[in-house]
């Protein structure tokens, strides 16, 4: 096969163990960055072009698109799925699972286990906002927040109005919501792919810090799911759409809670701590699924 990896950094660890895992299995792998595709949307025959020239045809594409290029960078997947190319994630459900409000949203129609959350838009609704995911000490975060940047803790009402009005003054989009103590500063990663769990790991805050991301100084180690542990994943991902991903877990008093469903999971914590080559699992998944019927919205959008 051949295989298009869009990626801005073909040095990334993630990106070089999808490369080296898919010559391995004997295709054809391209690392193109996202941001230099430039695309022609002619009548009937679309196409992507690269460095002054239209790309080749692929039989498929894995998107390894950051969270500040999303609106570029799913255009450039919904233009390969048009010139029928499958893309491990559709450029929808990409677009679906950035939006944290969206995803909260649609895991909360499917009755998914989420911590309470509130959102709101004017300061004066602050006191109410907070009354409703329990007071607290409550957890803020920014919408467009990634890696742990702009979640912040506040332990006190007082300091959480004041956080919130904060970011209100910029105009920030925020959630609030509960803080869910019996964690202890650990969550677990799911690495989804197929509709199955094929790797987690438990992620546990450095001292002192309630952020879990390993971008935060965080650790990872192997952990055991529970069957609900699992089942909660996979429907995550499945409400999502997304064909491969990183569920977010909280374990809690309440059973398991989603915090994030990520649709670009980094590979490096996870093949440490599992010793998996989830890699090879990935490229896999394309051999068996790579073919236009499987992607649903064909570029529709």
């Amino acid at each position: 096969m051949k295989i298009a990896i869009l990626s801005r950094n073909p040095r990334l660890y993630s990106t070089r163990r999808l490369v080296e895992a898919g010559e391995k299995l004997g295709h054809e792998v391209d690392v193109i960055d996202t941001m230099h595709c430039y695309m022609d949307i002619t009548s009937s025959n679309p196409s992507v072009r690269y460095d002054g020239k239209p790309l080749p045809k692929y039989d498929a594409v894995i998107p390894r698109i950051g969270a500040s290029v999303t609106f570029y960078g799913t255009a450039v997947v919904r233009q390969f799925e048009m010139m029928g190319t499958y893309s491990i994630n559709e450029s929808v459900a990409i677009s679906r699972s950035r939006d944290k409000l969206r995803s909260l949203q649609l895991m909360s129609r499917k009755g998914l286990g989420l911590p309470k959350t509130g959102f709101a838009h004017h300061p004066d609704k602050i006191g109410d906002l907070l009354k409703n995911v329990g007071g607290a000490p409550v957890v803020i975060k920014l919408l467009e927040g990634t890696q742990g940047i702009g979640v912040v803790l506040a332990e006190s009402n007082k300091t959480a109005e004041s956080i919130i009005e904060a970011f209100m003054g910029l105009k920030a989009n925020i959630l609030v919501q509960e803080y869910i103590k019996e964690a202890g500063g650990a969550d677990i990663r799911c690495l989804v792919v197929g509709g199955k769990v094929i790797a987690a790991m438990k992620r546990q805050g450095a001292e002192g810090e309630f952020r879990s991301n390993l971008h935060r100084g965080g650790t990872a180690s192997l952990i055991r799911l529970s069957p609900e542990e699992r089942r909660t994943a996979v429907e995550a991902a499945k409400v999502m759409g997304l064909n491969m991903c990183g569920v977010d877990i909280l374990r809690s008093n309440n059973g398991p809670l989603i915090m994030e469903v990520n649709s670009s999971p980094g590979l490096e914590g996870i093949e440490s701590a599992t010793g998996k080559d989830v890699a090879a699992m990935i490229i896999q998944h394309i051999e068996k699924t790579a073919f236009l019927s499987n992607t649903k919205t064909k570029g529709k959008g």
